[in-house]
């Protein structure tokens, strides 16, 4: 499963947001796989690949739907903590629309 904190919804859905950048202890989703977020839709997993936080790059910052590579880092500082658990993950992904009823 993969979830977004709301504040990411607007841009996945206008597909400015196509990757996450994740801290796992194991990957928690496969590329070819499909997700319902809730609220927002699903999302088709493109690929899974470990980083180091090192490597990212300002490429992967406008990926992640941020302004600078500085804004990603400050927003992954904020959710992880700094001796958390796991290794770094980058997640892309498609936005396929709303999850659809019946």
């Amino acid at each position: 499963m993969l979830l977004f904190q709301k504040r990411f919804y607007a841009a996945i859905a206008a597909g400015t947001k196509t990757t996450t950048v994740r801290r796992w202890r194991r990957r928690q989703v496969r590329p070819g796989s499909v997700h319902t977020v809730p609220w927002l839709g699903r999302l088709a997993i493109e690929s899974v690949e470990p980083v180091e936080l090192a490597d990212l790059s300002a490429e992967d910052a406008a990926a992640d739907g941020f302004e600078s590579l500085s804004a990603l880092r400050a927003v992954l500082a904020e959710l992880y903590a700094p001796d958390a658990p796991g290794r770094w993950y980058r997640v892309r992904f498609r936005y396929l629309g709303p999850r659809a009823e019946g």
